[in-house]
Order: C-alpha cells, then structure tokens, then sequence
C-alpha cells in the first residue's frame, strides 16, 4: 500500500498546535498567504506577459493613433464649424444688402417712372404744339401761295420789277412763323 501524508506524521494535528499553538497558526498563515500569493501571481504573471505581446502593444498603438485621428478629426470639425458660422454671418449680411439694395432699385424705378410720364406729358404738349405749329406753317404757305397767285396778276398787270414783289409775301411768312415760335 501507498503511503498516505498522515502517515509520516506520527502526531495528531491538534497536538502540534497545543504544544505551539502560535507556530501553528503562523504557518497556516504563511501558507494560506503562499497559496494566495500563488493563485494572484501566476494569472498576474499571465496578464503581463500577454498585455506586453506584440498583439497587445500593437492594440495600444492602434489605440493612441484613434485617439490623434479623433483629436485632429475634432479640431477639422471645430474649424469647419466655425467657417459655416462666419459662412451663415456673411450670408446674413448680404442678405440684407440685397434687400436694402432691392428696396433702393424700387425707389429708383418708381422715381425713373415718374420721370417717364413727367416726359411723357411734355412729349404730347410737344405734339399738340407741333401739330399745331404744323397747321399754322401749312395755313401760312397756303396763304402764300394765294399771295403768290395774286402777286403774279398783279404783276403781269403792271410792269413792275418781280423780285420787289415777291420780297413782301416772305417777309410776311417769315414773320408768321417766327411769332408761332415765340
């Protein structure tokens, strides 16, 4: 037969701890503490050999380079952020311009329409007084021309000088027409 651990210890365990009971307790202290230390230890020893493997150190590279790329990514987005807000400013602005430049060009139309029909109205007074200057011209050279009819009986009945007589009914054209202008 096998010998068995109890065997060789030829004194019951409660024997040794009365005779050295503080002894006793300290190696069972000492040995849980070993057996504690043990059991921590080698998955510790574990945990370190693999959190310093290639793997793992390659993870933590990875890791800190997402952490750059956010950061720049964060600082791209706060720059974007912050040319939309002045984009949005600006836009603003030139709405407003355009609205006060809008409202400008109104005013300017409906004066410039003003102006039109103020010109309007001298064009047809204009037209009335042509028309009319028009009449009076074409009631003078009819008039002339009676004149001139006259002229000439009155010419080849007497023997006097035509150009003395045609002098007279000019002047008298001329003259009309200068007061119609007046």
């Amino acid at each position: 037969m096998a010998p068995i651990l109890y065997d060789y210890c030829k004194m019951p365990m409660d024997d040794i701890c009365k005779e050295d009971r503080d002894k006793c307790c300290k190696l069972a202290v000492g040995i849980l503490g070993l057996l504690v230390i043990v059991l921590l230890g080698v998955p510790l020893i574990f945990f370190i050999i693999k959190a310093n493997s290639e793997a793992c150190q390659d993870g933590l590279r990875a890791v800190m380079e997402c952490h750059n790329v956010t950061y720049l990514l964060q600082q791209e987005l706060a720059e974007a952020q912050r040319g939309f807000r002045d984009a949005e400013a600006q836009a603003v602005t030139c709405n407003q311009t355009v609205m006060a430049l809008m409202a400008s060009l109104d005013a300017e139309k409906a004066q410039g329409r003003k102006k039109v029909e103020e010109l309007e109205g001298e064009i047809t007074t204009l037209n009335h007084k042509l028309q009319d200057a028009s009449a009076e011209v074409e009631r003078l050279r009819r008039e002339n021309q009676v004149l001139n009819v006259r002229i000439a009986d009155t010419n080849s009945a007497s023997s006097q000088d035509s150009s003395c007589a045609a002098e007279p009914p000019l002047l008298i054209l001329l003259l009309g027409l200068g007061a119609l202008l007046l």
